[in-house]
């Protein structure tokens, strides 16, 4: 397993370099740079070429890249070009929300997911099955930036349960965290859940047909153990891929629903870098998020070994 642990964080080095790159080189292709938008109206040729000079813009791309790449490979992603601050302590400080938020719409898509599926997989072709094959396409169908306008209006114009936006730490007030972070979880949390739900049933019927599960009916297993002792745990193999890529994508994903709810998280920071041409500050959340998604397909990946002992690293 160590071995097996060190050759996946070896094979992502490369992984990450490509990122490196493309995350460097393909901000540079939108139009206009962050000099232009930090001076705005007040533009000028010398004051432009100052801030270039400042920031080492008029240095050839590659001569960038490589210092830029140096310092991240010291632990320095630069500073914002726009605050002033360190990009690495930006980051830090909007992670744990995002990183709240992948959670809760994780937990919110398991919890759907795996019992509707499971029965699903269980009354074949009956009006349950059905049901639940309707609201899984709904929910893949659904985008999740309309569902969270909705739900802002229903649950928090109309019935005003929850609050329309913002963000309540969870050191301040638990109860107040939950109610700001409950509708934009399930907002993300819908997709997935529906996407896992699917999977889940289509691996069960695959799992349920299997000579094994055959043989434990034959000698008397009862339904319950059968079920949740030797089907569903095969079943969870490749619905834990899907839940675990599903992750990686909810870590930079959350950009949109982020902003819908106020949510300062590190989508909305990538958002905002982009807007302002902030290069550092945008360089460094890519190459973050990508790097989260590296890790969560890692832990995915040992998780194999503790559903299905048969699997070998």
């Amino acid at each position: 397993m160590i071995q097996y642990i060190i050759k996946r964080l070896l094979i992502s080095i490369p992984v990450l370099f490509g990122i490196s790159i493309v995350a460097f080189f393909i901000v540079r292709l939108v139009p206009g740079d962050t000099v232009t938008a930090m001076l705005g109206t007040s533009y000028s040729p010398d004051q432009a070429a100052a801030l270039r000079d400042k920031y080492g813009l008029d240095e050839p791309l590659i001569q960038q890249y490589l210092l830029w790449l140096g310092n991240v490979l010291q632990g320095d992603f630069g500073y914002s070009q726009f605050t002033n601050t360190p990009v690495l302590e930006a980051i830090m400080a909007r992670l744990p929300i995002t990183i709240e938020l992948a959670l809760l719409s994780v937990i919110i898509a398991v919890i759907l997911a795996i019992p509707l599926g499971t029965i699903a997989a269980l009354k074949r072709n009956s009006k349950f099955d059905y049901g639940a094959s309707f609201v899984g396409m709904l929910g893949i169908s659904v985008p999740n930036f309309w569902l969270g306008t909705l739900m802002i209006l229903f649950f928090s114009l109309y019935a005003g349960w929850f609050p329309s936006g913002g963000f309540v730490g969870l050191y301040d007030s638990v109860w107040g965290n939950l109610k700001s972070m409950l509708l934009p979880a399930v907002a993300l949390g819908t997709a997935v859940g529906a996407v896992a739900m699917r999977m889940t049933r289509s691996s069960m019927l695959e799992v349920t047909n299997q000579e094994y599960i055959k043989m434990a009916k034959a000698k008397g297993v009862s339904n319950s153990r059968m079920i949740w002792r030797h089907a569903l745990k095969n079943a969870l193999i490749p619905v834990v891929t899907v839940l675990g890529i599903q992750t990686g994508y909810l870590l930079g994903g959350s950009v949109v629903v982020e902003q819908i709810f106020g949510l300062p998280g590190v989508g909305r920071l990538a958002l905002q870098a982009i807007t302002n041409r902030d290069y550092a500050l945008l360089q460094g959340t890519i190459l973050f998020i990508a790097s989260a998604f590296v890790i969560v397909n890692l832990v995915v990946d040992i998780i194999y070994g503790f559903l299905n002992p048969q699997i070998r690293y």
